[in-house]
This record gives C-alpha cells, structure tokens and sequence, in this order.
C-alpha cells in the first residue's frame, strides 16, 4: 500500500476494505439471487442483528450514512415537525440539508454545547417552549443524538438514559447516529444492546463503513410501540429516494462479514487503541496542547502552524477545524483506523517531534 495512505490521518473514510468484507463480497459473487433484497443475505439480517443487539429488529441496508440518517429520520418526524439535536450534530453540519430533504421541510432544532454532547439539564425547557408556542413552530417529534460524537467524545449509558427518559417522556422517538458505534462501544465496554435499545433508542444508524466496510450502513428498527407502525412502510421510502440496490446482496454481505466474529468491534478497538497510542505520543509534546479526551479514534489536538506546513509537506493529511482566536497555533483533527498500524502513528509522533 502507498505510503500516502499510510500518511493519510483525515478520516476513517480513507482507508481500503477490510479483509473480512472483501472475502465477502466475493463470496457472495456467485450466481443469481433475488433482486431488491429478496436475496437469503439481506432477509437473514433481522436475525444476525437480533442476535447481536439481543431483541427483535427491523433491519435496512443503506450505502450511505447521510441517506441512513436522513431516511431513519423522515420515518420519525412529520414535514412540519423537527428533530432536537446538538448544534455539532452530522445531519446539521455534514450532510448538505439531505435531512431536511429527506424529512420533506422538517426542521432541526439545534442545541449548542461545550462538547458536542446533549445535557439533558438543556432539553425540558427546549421542549416546553416548543409545546407552549403551538402551530407557531414545528412540532419537536423526535431526538437525535451522535455515539460517537462529533468531538470524538462518548455518552455515558446514565447520559443516554437521562436523554432518552426525557425526549420518551415527551412523546419523542429517539434516533441515534452509530456512524461511530464501535467505537462507543469498545471504549464503555458493553454490549451493543446497553447502548442502544436498552438506553432508550429506537431508531440506529448503524455504520459500517467506517469499521471497514466498502459501502455499507444499516437503519435499525429496535420493535417497540413507537417503531412496529414505522417498519412497514419503511422499504418504500428507501426505494422512493433511489437508495434501494437492485443488487442487494452486495450490501447485505457486507454487514454479515462485520458482523461475523465481532469484526466491527475489534476493528474499532482496534482504532480506538491507536489513537490512544497517538494521544500517549503528543503528550510529550511540549507544544501540543489536547482540548478534550480521548474516547474514540478521533484526536484533536492544537499544535504550531510551523509543525502543520511540515506535516503537510512531507505528505501528512489532516484535517483544521476552527480555532479559538486567542489560542497559539491551530487546532486539528487526526483520525485512526482498523488500517492503522503502530508503526504508522510512531513515525507520525516522530514527525511531529522532529
């Protein structure tokens, strides 16, 4: 592999298709099968991801976490409706309006905070307002909350309860947005189902390209009340937005091979396990100054723009995220992998200290 990718700390988008998956995909590159999901990989997808999730579900193959997203959500709110969110939330700041979109007008009302996480202290005033202004404003009808968070940052499973407590209490359903949920998951170490259904979630993007997929994501029905009305007509959304694969099978075994062994999460471990490697390094860094924890494989850390220019000019890839005006050089964000490997973060940090 090119040293250029191996220099490549961007994103978790970068990298190639993890081993398991690509066996996978050429597995299930034999013969013909049914079209549009009638294929024996994506009808034993309820059962693979009930296993996992341990509890009955209503699973849909997605290609993209924005059309997970925003799909999931449309299935929640009414066109004059909005979702409640973090003001750093993905489907505010990433996705290109595809939420609202998707959601025919719907609005998200967005809370600012520190981190990048929802206080549940902020929600029940958000939320009376709201019910007290009547057809003033949309109607608040869903939550939406990022595990992990933009800034890298995890919910505690008391938080996401507290959360969800509050948004079911006010006859919200609760989305999340498990772009990152491996992550999550490998850093709280429990189970897959502690940190959705039984913490309140109803609806999960589930992200798997980010754990090593090709192109592969699923939205997550966990069947409860709120949710068994919303499965049945779920599968005519996907096809109305052009996100329904004639081909199914190929997305299907993809989340079968992550799925298979703990794939994902041993690959997000993994991820996670670099990145602390990383954060050890930059602690000896007199200049490197770390503004939050590091919880998932997302770092940030603010270091000299002299030390940037010669990152970048040995060929190292980064992205800058805003800085505070009266902080000294500037704040970046470096992202780890399952396609990592400790000699690429050790010759990062030796950049960095050369």
């Amino acid at each position: 592999m090119s040293e250029e990718i191996r220099k490549n700390f961007a994103s978790d988008n970068v990298t190639p298709i993890c081993p398991e998956v690509m066996a996978a995909l050429l597995a299930a590159n034999e013969g013909s099968v049914g079209s549009y999901g009638a294929d024996n990989l994506t009808q034993s997808l309820n059962k693979r991801f009930g296993d996992i999730f341990e509890t009955e579900v209503a699973v849909f193959p997605i290609a993209t976490g924005t059309a997970a997203n925003s799909i999931a959500l449309s299935a929640l709110v009414s066109p004059y409706g909005a979702v409640l969110c973090d003001q750093s939330a993905h489907i505010n700041t990433d996705e290109g309006g595809a939420p609202e979109f998707y959601m025919h007008g719907a609005k998200l009302v967005c809370i600012p905070s520190a981190e990048g996480k929802l206080d549940p202290a902020t929600m029940p005033a958000v939320l009376r307002n709201n019910e007290e202004s009547g057809i003033l404003s949309p109607v608040i009808q869903a939550l939406s909350l990022t595990q992990a968070n933009e800034w890298g940052l995890v919910y505690s499973l008391e938080e996401l309860a507290a959360l969800t407590r509050i948004a079911h209490d006010h006859g919200l359903s609760v989305h999340l947005d498990g772009a990152r949920l491996g992550n999550a998951v490998a850093h709280l170490g429990c189970s897959p189902a502690d940190v959705t259904w039984k913490a309140g979630v109803d609806v999960l993007s589930f992200g798997g390209t980010k754990a090593g997929a090709m192109a592969a994501e699923a939205v997550v029905f966990f069947l409860n009340g709120r949710t068994r009305p919303l499965v049945k007509e779920f599968l005519r959304r996907i096809k109305r937005s052009g996100n329904l694969w004639s081909k199914h099978r190929f997305l299907s075994a993809q989340l079968h091979a992550l799925l298979e062994n703990d794939v994902w999460l041993q690959n997000a471990a993994h991820a996670n396990q670099m990145a602390q490697r990383l954060v050890d390094g930059l602690r000896r860094h007199p200049a490197a100054q770390m503004p939050y924890e590091r919880q998932s494989n997302e770092v940030f850390v603010i270091l000299p723009d002299l030390v940037l220019k010669d990152l970048e000019a040995v060929g190292y890839t980064f992205y800058r995220w805003p800085t505070p005006e009266d902080v000294s050089g500037t704040l970046i964000r470096l992202v780890t992998s399952y396609y990592t490997r400790p000699e690429d973060v050790d010759a990062l940090l030796a950049e960095i200290a050369a």
